[in-house]
C-alpha cells in the first residue's frame, strides 16, 4: 500500500474494528457511507453504538451526501474502496478532500480491489485496511487483516479532536502518539 507503518491483526473484522475504535471514545460518531460488507454493517449499527460511538450512515457513498453529517464529534469518515457486496466504487479524492477540510482522516476498507488494482493513499485516503482472509490471502487459506498507516494525516493540526493520539498517554510512559510514532 506505500504506507508509513501497519499492523497486523487476527481477521478483517478485527482491522475494521481496530481503526475505529483507536479514534473514538463515547460520544463521538464516525461518518459511514452505506455500501458494506455485512460485519462491518453490523458493528457500525449495533455493537458500536452501544458502547457509545454513533455510525451516521451516509444515504450514499458521495462528499456531498457525508459533508452535513460531520461536526466536533466526527472522528473519522470510513468507506470500502469498492463495496462489498455492492460494487460501488467511491470517489476516494473527492471524499478525502472534503473530509480534511474538516480535519478528519479517511479510513478505507481495500479489501476487494487490493493494492494490486487500488492504491487509496494515492488517493487521500488516511488510513487503509484489508481483510487478509480474502483476495490477499488465498481467499479463505488464512485468516487476518491489516492496519496501514499513510504517515500523513496531521493529527497534531487537531489536537482537540484526537486527544488519545496527541496528548501524554500516562499508561505508556507519557508517550504522545503523534510524536513519537
Amino acid at each position: 500500500e506505500g504506507g508509513s507503518a501497519a499492523l497486523t491483526v487476527s481477521s478483517g473484522a478485527a482491522a475494521v474494528r481496530y481503526s475505529v475504535r483507536n479514534l473514538t471514545s463515547v460520544g463521538t460518531n464516525v461518518v459511514s457511507a452505506p455500501q458494506l460488507y455485512g460485519a462491518t454493517y453490523a458493528l457500525f449499527a449495533h455493537v458500536l453504538p452501544d458502547e457509545g460511538v454513533e455510525v451516521r450512515f451516509a444515504k450514499d457513498d458521495r462528499a456531498e451526501s457525508m459533508e452535513p453529517l460531520i461536526d466536533d464529534k466526527t472522528r473519522a469518515i470510513f468507506c470500502e474502496s469498492i463495496g462489498n457486496p455492492a460494487g460501488n466504487v467511491v470517489d476516494l479524492e473527492s471524499v478525502s478532500e472534503m473530509a480534511h477540510r474538516h480535519g478528519v482522516p479517511v479510513i478505507v476498507d481495500n479489501t476487494v480491489p487490493t493494492p494490486l488494482l487500488l492504491k487509496p493513499f494515492a488517493h487521500g485516503a488516511d488510513v487503509v485496511i484489508h481483510s487478509l482472509t480474502k483476495f490477499v490471502g488465498g481467499h479463505g487459506t488464512t485468516l487476518g487483516g491489516v492496519i496501514i498507516d499513510g504517515g500523513r494525516f496531521p493529527w497534531q493540526d487537531h489536537a482537540e479532536r484526537f486527544p488519545m493520539l496527541t496528548e501524554p498517554e500516562p499508561a505508556f510512559h507519557d508517550v504522545v502518539y503523534a510524536e513519537q510514532f
